[in-house]
C-alpha cells in the first residue's frame, strides 16, 4: 500500500471555525419542497391550481390537441383512423344497449324467447367479428395509401377498438360528424 506524501509547498488546510452541523440539521437545509405550503390557505390554493390544470389537460385531450394526447393516439395516421371510424356507423357502438336488451329477454320465462336471445347474441358476435376483420383491413389499406411512411402495426386494432365504443364516450371526442367524407 502506498502512502501519499505531501509536498513541502502545500499548506495544511485551515479549520473552518465552526463545528460540523448535525446530520438532521444539514438534511433539513437541503430539503426543498415547492409544493408544500405552510398554511391551510396555501394548501387549498395548491389543490385548486392542480385541479384547474387537470381540467385544462382533460379538455385539451378531449379536443384532440396533439400535445395533450398520449403516445398511442398521436400522429396523422391515428387522427385519420379516429376520423374514419367516427364518420361511420358501427354495430359495435350499440353493444351495451343490445346486451341490456338480451339480458331482459333472457329473464323472460319462455324457452322460445330465451332461445331467440341466444341466437341474437351469437349472430351479433359473429357479425361484430366479421366487421372487425373487414374494418381493420380497410383501415390498414387506407393508411398505407395516405401515409406510406407510417407503421401499420396496431393501427387496425386501434380503429376496431374505437368502433366498439359508444360514440359519446369516445376519447378523444369525435371531430367529424357521421357521414362526413374523410
Amino acid at each position: 500500500m502506498s502512502e501519499k506524501k505531501s509536498s513541502p509547498d502545500e499548506q495544511p488546510s485551515q479549520k473552518k471555525g465552526r463545528p460540523t452541523p448535525k446530520r438532521k440539521v444539514a438534511e433539513a437545509k437541503l430539503q426543498v419542497n415547492s409544493l408544500a405550503s405552510s398554511s391551510k390557505e396555501g394548501k387549498k390554493a395548491d389543490r385548486e391550481l392542480q385541479r384547474k390544470r387537470r381540467v385544462e389537460a382533460r379538455a385539451a385531450y378531449m379536443r384532440g390537441d396533439e400535445a395533450a394526447l398520449p403516445l398511442r393516439d398521436r400522429g396523422p395516421a391515428k387522427k385519420f383512423v379516429r376520423n374514419y371510424i367516427d364518420s361511420r356507423r358501427s354495430i359495435g357502438e350499440y353493444f351495451i344497449p343490445i346486451m341490456i336488451f338480451v339480458i331482459v329477454m333472457s329473464g323472460i320465462q319462455s324457452r322460445v324467447v330465451q332461445g331467440l336471445a341466444q341466437i341474437f347474441v351469437f349472430a351479433f358476435v359473429i357479425y361484430s367479428v366479421l366487421m372487425a376483420f373487414f374494418t381493420t383491413r380497410k383501415i390498414k389499406r387506407e393508411v398505407s395509401e395516405r401515409f406510406p411512411n407510417e407503421p401499420l402495426k396496431g393501427i387496425g386494432m386501434y380503429g376496431w377498438i374505437r368502433s366498439t365504443q359508444m360514440r359519446r364516450m369516445r376519447a378523444p371526442s369525435p371531430q367529424v360528424k357521421r357521414g362526413d367524407s374523410i
